[in-house]
């Protein structure tokens, strides 16, 4: 076998390696979404009741009868795929640690010991930060629009028609899911823009520098991804211009500790050459003697 060859085997074995350990962790993912995907689907009535929860707080708010909640589905199918969609949703909502702990479980011996102990922070605080974005819509931000929307209802008499709220199962899972994944999204901005700063790529002074455009691209993007209604827009407008201004603060500690820590590291560096040129001056006059 010639040179090349074995260059060419060595350089293969490490990738096959990989891909092993990439396809088990997959299975892991995979594995335990499934699961939890199945214990979803059998409670997903019960799921989907709870959801109905903030529903019920809008009728109160509009003083209507709360015991006349009531969703429709206007195909056969549309229960059973609304039933699918919520295993789905809080199966990946179940199963995100896991699978977090299987990414980083697949990253972590690539990277330095102090980039693992930084990395491992962030990925504490992304769950936990997605939770109080979804606690933020469901307590607050879907009894509001919901309480938006029944407002808009017309009470029959002689001049006017009968207008009432009657949401299809699927568009009310669809809104309170769209409402979900924008907040926990946007309450990802901390750990984002930290990231970004510990790898240089951003600086305080430059999101200082941005916040009149941030200003602008956050009412851009609660437009795109809430309903149109100006009461969810603005909802998710001001807390993500909240969350630059934390995100903001979060890269100026970053950068403090950074600088702490190269004035740390070059402090023990000279230390070092020092001692180590002590060492050499009493070398040399031992030599002398």
């Amino acid at each position: 076998m010639s040179h090349s060859d074995n260059e060419i085997e060595k350089s293969s074995a490490p990738l096959i390696e990989h891909l092993v350990e990439l396809r088990r962790r997959l299975i892991w993912c995979i594995g335990g979404f499934f699961v939890a995907f199945l214990g979803c689907f059998f409670f997903a009535k019960s799921l989907f009741n709870l959801l109905v929860v903030p529903f019920k707080w809008a009728v109160g708010w509009a003083h209507l009868d709360a015991s006349k909640v009531e969703l429709i589905y206007t195909a056969p199918q549309e229960f059973f795929f609304t039933q699918v969609k919520i295993a789905m949703f809080g199966g990946a909502v179940i199963a995100f640690p896991l699978i977090a702990a299987q990414i980083y479980k697949f990253v972590a011996p690539g990277l330095y010991k102090n980039e693992r102990h930084a990395f491992l922070p962030f990925l504490i605080a992304s769950p936990i930060l997605f939770l109080l974005g979804a606690c933020l819509v469901y307590f607050f931000f879907t009894p509001m629009v919901m309480w938006f929307f029944l407002s808009m209802q017309q009470v029959g008499n002689d001049q006017e028609v009968q207008i009432s709220l009657l949401p299809r199962v699927s568009e009310y899972l669809s809104l309170i899911m769209t409402l979900i994944f924008s907040f926990g999204l946007v309450f990802q901005l901390p750990v984002v823009t930290t990231l970004l700063t510990r790898v240089g790529i951003l600086t305080s002074e430059g999101l200082r520098s941005k916040r009149k455009y941030a200003i602008v691209i956050a009412f851009i993007v609660a437009a795109v991804l809430t309903p149109p209604d100006p009461m969810s827009q603005i909802g998710l407008a001001l807390p993500t211009i909240l969350l630059y201004e934390i995100a903001i603060i979060a890269s100026r500690w970053v950068e403090k500790r950074r600088a702490q820590e190269r004035k740390a590291n070059e402090e023990a560096g000279s230390s070092e050459s020092t001692v180590s040129s002590e060492t050499e001056d009493k070398a040399e006059a031992k030599a002398g003697e």
